[in-house]
Parts: C-alpha cells; sequence; structure tokens
C-alpha cells in the first residue's frame, strides 16, 4: 500500500493512522466510518467542522475514500450534496452531483460512488466493499500531489516555515521597521497569512482579497521586496526539500513580479 490508510476512529482489524490535514498529501486512502455523529448540523460542534474539511480536502485531493453510514453523508456534505437529519443509520446524504449510484434503498442512495468515493449509506459496511477497496489501494500506483499545497507538505509544514520567516523578518534591520509599525497582533498575522497560502496553493478559500491595497501606502520599495524574497527563500530551504522549496519560491517569485516591486528597484509600491 502507498502510504497509511488513514481514519478519524481506531478500527479494529484495519492498519489505519489517524487522520490528521498533516497526514493526508502522503495517505494511500481515507475511512470515514460510521459514528453516529451529526452531519445536517454541525454549527456548534467544531470537531464535525474539522471533520467535514478533511474529508472535503481528502476529495478534492483525489485520495480514495471509503465512507459508510455517517461518514457517508459526511462526504456527501463535503461534495455539495443536501442532507436529512435521522434515518436507520443516523443523518444521511442525497446522491451529490455526478455521483452514480449502484444501489437504492426506497429514496435513498444506499450505495454510490463519486471520483476516488465509495460510499455506503449503511451503518455496516457490507464485506466485498471493503475488500475491493483494499485490494485496489495494493494495486494503486503511488498517488501524485493533487495541489501545490499538497506537494510541499500541507498546511503543517507551512506553518513552521511561515513562522520561521517572520521571525527572521521581525528581526531583519531593513524589513523589521515595517512589520513593528503595522503589525500588532501577530497571532492573527500568522493566522492570516497561512490562509492566504493555503489558498494560493489550491487548499480552498481560506483567505479573500487582493495583495495590492493591502501593501499600498507602505512605503515599500523594491528593495524591500528582494530582501523579503531572500529572507522567504531562506526559511523555505530550511524547512522543505529541495523540490517543494523550488515549487514554493517560484510562486513567491511570481507573486513578487505581479507587485510591481521585483524588476523596479527603488519604485514606491
Amino acid at each position: 500500500m502507498p502510504g497509511p490508510l488513514l481514519s478519524p476512529l481506531p478500527l479494529p482489524d484495519w492498519p489505519t493512522q489517524e487522520a490528521t490535514p498533516a497526514a493526508l498529501p502522503g495517505a494511500a486512502g481515507l475511512l470515514l466510518p460510521h459514528d453516529g455523529g451529526p452531519v445536517a448540523d454541525v454549527r456548534e460542534r467544531p470537531d464535525r467542522w474539522a471533520l467535514l474539511k478533511l474529508a472535503a480536502a481528502a476529495l478534492r485531493g483525489g485520495v480514495p475514500t471509503l465512507a459508510w453510514g455517517t461518514g457517508a453523508a459526511l462526504a456527501g456534505r463535503a461534495l455539495g450534496a443536501r442532507v436529512h437529519p435521522g434515518g436507520p443509520a443516523g443523518d444521511w446524504a442525497e446522491t451529490p452531483r455526478g455521483a452514480v449510484v449502484h444501489t437504492w434503498e426506497g429514496e435513498r442512495p444506499l450505495h454510490w460512488t463519486h471520483g476516488t468515493l465509495v460510499a455506503w449509506a449503511g451503518p455496516t459496511l457490507p464485506p466485498e466493499l471493503r475488500a475491493s477497496f483494499l485490494a485496489g489501494l495494493e494495486e494503486a500506483p503511488p498517488r501524485l500531489p493533487a495541489t501545490p499545497l499538497e506537494a510541499v507538505g500541507g498546511e503543517a509544514a507551512l506553518r513552521p516555515l511561515l513562522a520561521d520567516f517572520y521571525a527572521r523578518a521581525r528581526a531583519d534591520a531593513l524589513l523589521g521597521p515595517v512589520f513593528a509599525a503595522h503589525v500588532a497582533d501577530w497571532e492573527a498575522h500568522l493566522e492570516r497569512v497561512t490562509a492566504f497560502w493555503v489558498t494560493v496553493l489550491g487548499g480552498g478559500p481560506a483567505w479573500r482579497g487582493n495583495l495590492n491595497p493591502i501593501h499600498a501606502g507602505l512605503g515599500l520599495r523594491g528593495e524591500h521586496l528582494e530582501r523579503w524574497l531572500a529572507l522567504f527563500g531562506e526559511a523555505a530551504r530550511a524547512h522543505l526539500p529541495p523540490g517543494a522549496a523550488d515549487l514554493l519560491l517560484a510562486r513567491t517569485g511570481a507573486m513578487g513580479a505581479r507587485l510591481g516591486n521585483r524588476a523596479r528597484p527603488g519604485r514606491v509600491g
């Protein structure tokens, strides 16, 4: 099996590891088992929101996923399907757009597939679905990263890199005074910047905004951007494998060119 099989719950007789966002990029597959938890209404359940986000990231990234019971409802919701509360196995999902239904149980899609997802709406997974899913994982070639974010190691790889970069920038003679004058809450700033990079690297709409107005009026010149790129490069090389660092630095270089300062040192941006 090319990588670990992940699950949010320990499952007897399954060779699984804990499902976390950090583990997702290298995973062979993801299990979303029935747990009886809510799916239709998770407004007061941050743990369920986190699981929903994990499922959405796995499906968006093409991670082979096997879901049953409320796990199937969760996968359906991640794909945009309407979820109904209650039912024989708890909350259940209507057929997501683009899914293929193989078996119906009344109005409920019982067995359906969507891309790399296999879903069973019942609370007990049929042995043949388990066997075919595991056999498919054994035969599957190594999965290529679905997004640049996955290629650099996910959000878990970005966070220490960004923390290191901003520590370098705050101590820098040129950039330090700029940050000191404009950033009061560093914890909030790091969260915003992390969300920005997650979005830029294809991890979903975690950040919305425009870099130009954000940086306008700061008195930045070409030398500021050059120093920013140099320090970011040092942090990237310190925290990422060479290929991942190259990918990320290509994005930063393109971003710098769009800001219009890199090619014109001395111009106020």
